[in-house]
């Protein structure tokens, strides 16, 4: 079984999936310096068509999903007014390429929550 990377992002304000969030997938290098890997969009499910990575392309190391949360909150997608956030990162490391992980993302306007989930 080849390991993968996925995310799921829920708008726990309106209690709906974040739909059309925007989210950058970034390798760090061991200065931190970071790559940019994929620029991608939630679908109507607040998840993506694919995952963020698999197989081959999953290696062991440091990475981070930076959520554009202030666009979606602020482009009338979530909800309207001036948003708290603007993005948030989240810096996470793979110790095991052959596994799957699960990053979700629960957000409102003014704070978030995050685990490795299943």
């Amino acid at each position: 079984m080849s390991g993968r990377l996925t995310t799921h992002v829920l708008d726990i304000s309106a209690g709906r999936p974040a739909a059309g969030l925007r989210l950058q997938l970034f390798a760090l290098d061991e200065e931190g310096a970071p790559l940019l890997l994929r620029d991608v969009r939630t679908n109507a499910d607040g998840r993506l068509d694919e995952p963020l990575l698999e197989g081959a392309d999953k290696g062991n190391g440091l990475y981070e999903i930076l959520f554009w949360v202030g666009d979606y909150f602020g482009s009338g997608d979530g909800e309207a007014g001036d948003p708290f956030l603007d993005w948030v990162p989240v810096r996470f490391r793979i110790a095991d390429g052959n596994a799957h992980y699960h990053v979700p993302l629960l957000v409102a306007p003014g704070g978030y929550s995050t685990y490795r989930g299943s």
